[in-house]
């Protein structure tokens, strides 16, 4: 029996190593999002921080304002569940398949 838990010991710790690997990963995977056709472009990291944001220059018109706010918003949204997508995946090779709570 000590030699069953001290094994489930070791294998917990290793996930925890592998979990907090990935997360450190997660810094560098990028996902980019886009809206208007591609008119606005936003990249964001794997923790969902913004990297860069691209506008193309036909929405640099007054009247396009609040047209090219609501573009910019569903150019990070799309991004993002393309962030938490990746993410998932990462966290599904991570634990086998396990099906864990994850939070970035």
């Amino acid at each position: 029996m000590f030699k069953d838990m001290n094994k489930m010991m070791q294998q917990a710790q290793k996930l925890q190593e592998k979990m907090a690997e990935m997360q450190a990963k997660m810094q560098d995977i990028e996902s980019e999002g886009s809206a208007g056709g591609g008119l606005v472009k936003c990249i964001l990291n794997g923790k969902g921080e913004a990297k860069s944001v691209t506008i193309d220059p036909s929405l640099l018109k007054e009247d396009e304002k609040e047209v090219l706010e609501d573009l910019i918003v569903a150019a990070m949204n799309d991004a993002k569940i393309k962030v938490d997508q990746k993410s998932q995946d990462e966290m599904q090779k991570v634990t086998g398949g396990l099906n864990l709570p994850f939070n970035i």
